[in-house]
């Protein structure tokens, strides 16, 4: 175990949103190192789809940073609290999921988290070995520990009881049979996004209902996708899965603006971001070979090295005049922005096609090309200070995005 507590703190705060309460998590660290015992850090996955991309990846970085310090990391799969799903965020209750397609999702993390994690100092636990083992008196145990009050203070509740929406008891009871599983772990440290942070507080509670010592809450921010606005999501399509062949994952990596990129350094990756940035500003690093590094470090973590670097030369050839062919005429196109929307730049921007509709239709018909590569999702986003060679059909173009 890592014994100088500045630098296990430097770790663990990097890119972290809030640590609930940084006092305590000292003296837990100073004890820890003191008796030589550590930490127990838990952080919980509910099994709701198989695949994992990006976004997860940023708890799980943090996950392997407790581990790199020494301390004992439970990856907890709420295979008994999915089939009452999260309400975190939530507009309306939300579909419960079988039996079945929990475990069958569940089935694929321990392979990919081991992309991230050290699976071999992993603990995976499901948290069915306690819940499913609790009767109606020890869960009307537990619910006499909080009010409807409180629950309501949470803002998916109070929105949605405001607008008179159905608010299930279930859906109450989730929050805190995430606080007991807190309890059956003894956890001291839980980790979770940003949105998780009701959830995770109400553990601390219901840790000092049950006489333990609360656990230390810290949260991490939430990634966004692709598009620079909406939380990364397979749902919205802008997302990075971390089973993506390395040629997908290095060109939607390439597609990320000059902000978004940054962020993306900071949550995925352990490079000095204060530095890449200073560089950029100074003229010294170009926005786009800081992307391409940025896409190697993250394609390299998942397909290797050899991968990585195969990709770098593709993508560069990629932007070389011969990928046109020599007798079609190819429009120049400056564009100013921070950032451009395929299709906007389809219809709107490049006059390449007639409509918004027919974008949408060729990206699907699989009819449009940047840099090569085929465009599949109709949500990508073009970042400023780069130049972007487009093919629909036999209609060529050469754009260059430039901050405005």
């Amino acid at each position: 175990m890592e014994k100088n507590i500045e630098k296990q703190l430097e770790l663990i705060k990097r890119g972290a949103v809030e640590i609930i309460q940084l006092e305590e998590l000292k003296k837990k660290l100073e004890r820890a190192i003191k008796n030589n015992k550590p930490l127990i850090v838990k952080a919980g996955f509910d099994p709701t789809a198989p695949d994992i991309h990006l976004g997860h990846t940023v708890l799980l970085r943090k996950m392997r940073h407790f581990q790199d310090l020494g301390h004992k990391v439970v990856f907890l799969i709420g295979d008994h609290t999915a089939m009452i799903g999260d309400p975190s965020g939530q507009s309306k209750t939300r579909p419960r999921l079988t039996r079945e397609e929990v475990l069958a999702n569940a089935k694929t993390y321990e392979r990919q988290v081991s992309k991230v994690l050290d699976i071999d100092k992993l603990q995976i636990r499901f948290n069915s070995e306690w819940l499913s083992k609790m009767d109606i008196a020890k869960i009307a145990e537990l619910m006499s520990h909080y009010s409807v009050q409180r629950l309501l203070e949470r803002d998916d509740f109070a929105n949605r009881y405001k607008q008179q929406k159905n608010i299930t008891m279930l859906e109450f009871l989730y929050p805190l049979l995430q606080g007991y599983d807190s309890v059956a772990l003894e956890a001291d440290v839980e980790l979770g996004g940003s949105d998780q942070k009701f959830n995770l507080l109400v553990g601390r509670d219901v840790q000092g209902s049950y006489m333990q010592a609360p656990q230390v809450v810290i949260t991490m921010p939430l990634l966004e996708g692709l598009d620079g606005i909406n939380k990364m999501s397979k749902s919205l399509n802008n997302y990075v899965g971390i089973n993506e062949s390395q040629k997908d994952m290095f060109g939607k990596l390439m597609s990320l603006s000059d902000n978004l990129m940054l962020k993306y350094y900071e949550l995925l990756t352990d490079e000095d971001v204060g530095k890449i940035k200073a560089d950029i500003e100074s003229g010294n690093l170009h926005p786009k070979d800081a992307k391409i590094n940025l896409a190697k470090l993250i394609v390299s973590q998942y397909h290797g090295r050899e991968a990585a670097e195969r990709q770098a030369v593709e993508f560069d050839r990629a932007f070389k005049d011969k990928v046109f062919p020599s007798d079609i005429a190819v429009r120049e196109i400056t564009i100013s922005g921070e950032k451009i929307g395929i299709v906007e730049f389809l219809s709107s921007a490049s006059n390449m096609l007639a409509s918004r509709g027919e974008a949408k239709r060729k990206i699907q018909e699989g009819a449009v090309e940047v840099n090569g590569s085929k465009v599949s999702d109709a949500n990508l986003i073009l970042g400023a200070g780069m130049e972007y060679k487009v093919r629909v059909g036999k209609r060529f173009a050469r754009i260059f995005l430039k901050k405005s």
